[in-house]
């Protein structure tokens, strides 16, 4: 039995089925931001373009991302990323501000009316799912 076969034959189903929860939490970010994206995009008619779709969503993405890094480092093995509190809100307010940071830097426009949609449509998206889900979860229990 190599090292390896001796990790795996500890985990226990809690542990996959964590992983998978992490990864199904980082699924429905990434594509709540990217219906984010798509309907900001639409509803100003550049709904055409891949690259247009990327250069638009990746600020938001890379925000999200650090959202969850300080969510991982804050809360260490607590680490819920599909909880509101504090995985949820911190996820959104990255995703805002170092969204539009990062717009600033790439010359993308960041007005105030910008700022005030995409806070609370990403806010509605983000804290959404999870509040569904902690419903569905408490239904169950």
């Amino acid at each position: 039995m190599t090292s390896r076969d001796t990790t795996a034959s500890h985990r226990t189903p809690a542990h996959r089925t964590s992983v998978g929860i992490v990864a199904l939490a980082a699924v429905a970010d990434i594509v709540a931001i990217c219906v984010f994206v798509a309907i900001g995009r639409r509803n100003h008619d550049e709904a055409g373009t891949v690259s247009g779709f990327l250069t638009t969503g990746w600020p938001f993405l890379v925000g999200a991302f650090f959202g969850w890094c300080v969510t991982v480092v804050a809360t260490g093995r607590r680490f819920a990323p599909g909880r509101l509190l504090p995985a949820g809100a911190v996820v959104w307010v990255s995703t805002v501000v170092v969204g539009m940071v990062l717009r600033v830097f790439a010359d993308q426009g960041t007005a105030t009316s910008f700022i005030v949609v995409a806070s609370v449509a990403t806010g509605i998206l983000l804290l959404g799912w999870r509040s569904i889900a902690a419903l569905v979860a408490r239904r169950r229990s």
